[in-house]
């Protein structure tokens, strides 16, 4: 099944919601439809005009340049509530978004996204990026990486799979090849490499180097620049697609501008809020495919969005957003605050519960 993310506006979007559920006839597809409560005034600001995409060189592959990122945000314990992260998910795709990133590593997320997809009338266009984090018990064994992509193709029920990932370059020797056979089988679409820390930044340069892989994802943001010293250019150089991770640093830029008023200039990029003010600058690298930006709340969500509409900052507006953070207290040592600064105990899923778990061990 061949899946592109296509420039929408609001009425086109709306139309081919319309005739997708209708050729289908699905009961399951239409009750999503027509049960979702009606678009609010901000959501139908959030969806007007073009979203923003890009294409791969690589692949020709189109993406919109907002990415709904799914660690912490989607990891539910069994039996919580599900209903605020399934009305972020929908919101997103009523408003344009078409890619979705996810991990079997990221607790209860990867089943979340596998029960929303479905729910989704435009499941289709949506681009979903996985990932496998597998070491096998010897050199060169496949066995659980093979399982894992298993795994996931039932709980996104996905076949193929859009992008298949590395995660965080673990056993990239036989983790990489072994996507590549899988391209050729037709199991996914594209492979590639992640890494959510700067000093891994050398590692993915040369796998993205020796072609090996159609995308990288890395961490990027105003803060946190390392990448475009040679990663970024390196990919561009090879038409490889980038996903950007920690473009508000895991809410820190959030925290320190708290109390700050958006300074005037940004309105000459369309930036109404903080949070599109960080999305725009990573967005508008003209590397960068997709910003991957995760949330549990719906508003933030319609915020978001508004950020791959409207202009993007050209490299001197850049320049100038950048100098414009130096002069905030704090900004400058973002790295030291905890993620989620302030939100400590509004994600707690799987992987925050264990982690309190092997920290109570650690007292004992």
């Amino acid at each position: 099944m061949t899946r592109r993310p296509t420039d929408l506006d609001r009425r086109s979007f709306l139309g081919a919601v319309s005739g997708a559920t209708a050729a289908l006839g699905g009961p399951r597809l239409a009750q999503a439809q027509t049960n979702s409560p009606p678009l609010s005034g901000a959501m139908t600001g959030a969806m007007s005009g073009q979203a923003i995409t890009r294409r791969i060189a690589r692949t020709g592959q189109n993406l919109t340049a907002l990415g709904l990122g799914t660690f912490l945000t989607f990891d539910l314990m069994p039996g919580a509530p599900r209903e605020r992260i399934r009305e972020v998910f929908r919101l997103y795709a009523a408003g344009g978004g078409r890619v979705v990133d996810t991990s079997p590593l990221y607790g209860s997320a990867e089943a979340s996204v596998g029960a929303f997809l479905a729910e989704t009338p435009a499941e289709t266009e949506v681009f979903l990026a996985n990932k496998i984090w597998a070491t096998g018990e010897y050199l060169g064994d496949v066995g659980a990486a093979t399982a894992s992509l298993e795994q996931s193709k039932l709980r996104t029920w996905r076949s193929p799979i859009d992008l298949m990932q590395c995660h965080s370059i673990v056993n990239a020797p036989v983790i990489v090849p072994l996507m590549q056979a899988w391209k050729k089988e037709g199991q996914i679409r594209h492979v590639g490499v992640t890494h959510h820390e700067t000093a891994a930044h050398e590692q993915l340069i040369q796998i993205v180097e020796k072609g090996d892989v159609d995308f990288v994802q890395t961490n990027y943001s105003i803060f946190d620049r390392n990448a475009e010293k040679r990663l970024l250019p390196s990919a561009a150089d090879r038409g490889v697609g980038v996903l950007v991770n920690l473009p508000l640093e895991k809410a820190r830029l959030l925290k320190v501008v708290e109390g700050h008023r958006l300074p005037g200039f940004a309105s000459e990029f369309g930036a109404t809020s903080w949070a599109q003010f960080f999305l725009k600058w990573a967005m508008a690298h003209p590397a960068v495919t997709s910003v991957l930006c995760g949330t549990s709340n719906p508003d933030h969500i319609i915020d978001n969005l508004m950020a791959m509409r409207g202009p993007l900052p050209d490299a001197t507006m850049r320049r100038r957003m950048v100098a414009h953070m130096e002069t905030i207290p704090g900004f400058g040592t973002i790295a030291n605050m905890p993620w989620y600064p302030g939100k400590e105990r509004q994600y707690q899923g799987l992987i925050r519960t264990a982690q309190t778990r092997a920290r109570e061990r650690l007292r004992e």
